[in-house]
Parts: structure tokens; sequence; C-alpha cells
């Protein structure tokens, strides 16, 4: 998830924990699809939903949500549904249950357009009851939180197993395709609760899904999902990596994470531009730095895609004006204008996380990795005329899994 680098002015940052929902309705009121919800009813996203039988997972949640007569019960209904579907997605990656047509299993689209099915009908559900603008917007966040599988981690005690803790993304730039898939958030799914032999022991992965979304990252989505795991306790994590698509044909092991917005739009199709928005009662710094094994891993010999320590950033350097390249890290004193990652997302959950890393002295490796970028086969990437999927986009993607799990067996060694 690595865009051009632009530049522009500063977004502020609303309180951390705010709900996550965009437009949420009144409870007279019928709302216009977001912008997510929009692409649902094209060819592609449909015939991804039917082919993997998820799109039985929103009648499903509508016949629920009508028979609930309070904001209790609306609650409840929302979560059992939200935590079902990442269950669903997470079972279905990993060879449990009825695969529900003939998708590839690994595939992390089901689980994206369902979300948004469910989201559009709790957007649109008129109630029984009195609800408004606040309480639809906490079930929606409540939505988000199960669906992403961050309501439901859970890093064994300490004693014997080692804690691990993955981040994927949703698919995005789906204006351009809209059959992309993610490879972050497949491995999340095919990962989710695995426990993995690795040279100091078995250890046990937890994943959760992010979204492509500027305004969640400004309320505080990764550091409320993350915090938790983070503090001190039984439970706190030995290992974190945050995921996300990248280059093509290889992956990258991103060592410096900067504090900027390049202004690509996102999901939502809100471009933003200015300093990562962080709130920890001084001021941010300009630039973060992976704590992953990042030697072991490049020799470990992971899988078939090269591995690469990068330590490119985009700098303005102190006493400067204009944006440099620096090959070997940020200069003392420069401005931020891109991490290793560059200046979407991808930089801005690895400088939120090792930062709350930093804040809260987590004593644990952790840092992000950029995958290959998924691509479709040949004769197969025109997506006004290609199919959903083909042997080699299910082939790349399978081993690209693979290869993010042999990389956090050699970081959990390392």
């Amino acid at each position: 998830m690595r865009p051009p680098t632009r530049t522009g002015v500063p977004a502020l940052a609303p309180p951390v924990g705010a709900p996550s929902a965009t437009a949420p309705a009144t409870a007279t009121t019928v709302p216009d699809p977001t912008v997510e919800e929009a692409r649902l009813d094209r060819a592609a996203p449909q015939e991804i939903l039917r082919r993997s039988g998820f799109d039985a997972a929103a009648p499903r949640f509508a016949r629920a949500l009508a028979a609930a007569r309070s904001r209790a019960a609306a609650q409840r209904v929302v979560r059992h549904h939200g935590r079902a579907l990442w269950q669903d997605a997470v079972g279905r990656a990993q060879g449990r249950g009825p695969a529900g047509g003939d998708l590839s299993r690994d595939d992390d689209r089901p689980l994206y357009w369902a979300r948004l099915t469910l989201t559009r009908s709790l957007r649109t559900w008129q109630p029984s009851f009195p609800l408004g603008e606040d309480g639809r917007a906490a079930l929606l966040d409540r939505l988000e939180r199960a669906s992403r599988g961050q309501d439901t981690v859970r890093p064994p005690a300490a004693g014997g197993v080692r804690r691990i803790l993955l981040t994927g993304f949703d698919p995005f730039r789906l204006d351009v395709d809209v059959r992309r898939s993610n490879p972050s958030g497949a491995a999340a799914l095919a990962l989710d609760g695995v426990m993995i032999r690795t040279a100091g022991g078995p250890a046990r992965v937890e994943a959760v899904v992010f979204p492509v979304r500027w305004a969640d990252f400004t309320r505080g989505t990764v550091e409320r999902a993350l915090r938790p795991w983070f503090r001190p306790g039984p439970h706190r994590v030995d290992l974190f990596a945050t995921v996300s698509q990248g280059r093509v044909g290889r992956f990258d092991l991103e060592r410096f994470n900067g504090a900027w917005r390049g202004g690509l739009p996102d999901n939502a199709g809100d471009p933003v531009t200015g300093p990562v928005p962080v709130r920890y009662g001084h001021e941010a710094p300009q630039w973060t730095t992976t704590g992953l094994p990042y030697r072991a891993i490049v020799a470990a010999g992971t899988g078939p895609f090269p591995v690469h320590d990068n330590t490119a950033v985009t700098e303005i350097p102190a006493g400067a004006t204009a944006p440099v390249v620096s090959d070997s890290g940020p200069t003392p004193g420069s401005t931020a204008r891109a991490g290793g990652g560059g200046d979407y997302l991808s930089n801005e959950i690895a400088y939120r996380a090792t930062l709350l890393r930093d804040v809260l002295a987590l004593p644990a490796p952790g840092g992000h990795v950029h995958t290959p970028v998924l691509q479709f086969g040949p004769g197969n990437t025109d997506p006004g005329t290609g199919t959903v999927s083909d042997p080699e986009f299910v082939a790349n993607r399978l081993a690209i899994t693979a290869q993010i799990r042999a990389i956090l067996t050699a970081a959990v060694g390392g």
C-alpha cells in the first residue's frame, strides 16, 4: 500500500476512540450509500459474494435487526453477526466448514464485500425504537470492530507460547480495479489463531484487519486495537507485524516510518494531506524505527520472493525547504515526507504501531512488512473484461501468505 508522495496542509485529530463509522443515519432518514457501499452493486463484488456463499450474510443480519426491539438487543445482534462474519472468513480461509462456492478459500474479498452489505443494511435500518445518529454510529463502530477480529484478540497468557500480533488491510484502489484482493488481509485470515513452530518455541498468531480510510486512523482505530496487547501484563505480545501490499515482485522490511500523510484518496474517496495526527501529551516524533530483526529475516530465505531491508525515506533536511530522498534513512532534524513504506496508510499504521510501542515501552520486536503486489495472471489484467480470479492470482496469494508465515517464524527466532 505504497502510492506516490504528495504534500499539503496539516490535519487535526479528534479524540482517540471515537466511533469509526462514517455518515451515520438518523432514525427517520434513509441515507445514501457510502462510497464503499456504492461499489457493492457492481458485477465483480456480487460474483465474489455469490461464489463464496457470503451473499447470505446480509439477509440473515437484516432479519435479526428487524427483530430487535431495543438498543441493547440491537447491540447483541450487531456483535454476534460481526463476529460470525469474521469467524466464517477465518474458518473458510483455514479450510474449516463449507466453502460456500467455488471461489478459492484463501480469498480475503468475501469478508470485505460482505462487511459492506452489513454496514449498508445497518445504516438504512429503521428501528422500532429511538436510536439517533450517535446510537447508529455506535452500532456501526461495534460492527466494524467485530467483523475485523479486533474485539476477539486473545493472546495466550505468558508461559511457554510466544504471542504474535499480525495486522492486515482491506483491498484498496478499487476504482482502478474493483476485483482487487489484498494479500495482507488474506494472510490475516489464514494465520489468525494459528500456532507456528519457531527457534524460540511455539508461537500463536492473533490477527486483525484494518480499513483503508484516513478518518478511522485519525479517530485512533489502530491504537484502540493494539493498546491492550502492548501494555504490561500476561497477554502482552512478544512480536508484532503490520503488513500491507507494497511493491511488485518483492517483500520490503520498512526500516523507518514518517509522520506525514501524502494525500492519496482512500477507499472512501477522501484525500488527506498533512502530519499524522497523534496525541500523547507531547509533540510526536518525525520518525519511528522498526524493531524487527531485519538482518535475520533477510538472511533466512523465507520464500520465493526476495526480501529487502528498505532504508530509504523522503525528508526535508534541517534548514531546507524542498523534500529529497535519503537512501540511508532520515538525517538529524529532518521533517518527514514519506517513510520507507511511502506516505499512505501502510506507512501510517507502521508509524502509529511503533510509536505506541515506544510510548508504552513494549520490549518486543515489531515493524512493517510490505508484500509483493498481487497481480492477475496474463490475459486477465483488464478489469473491464477479466474474471474475478485465475490460477496465477490464487497461487501468488498463497505463496505470499506462506512467506509471511515464514517471515514471522524467522522474526521470532531472530
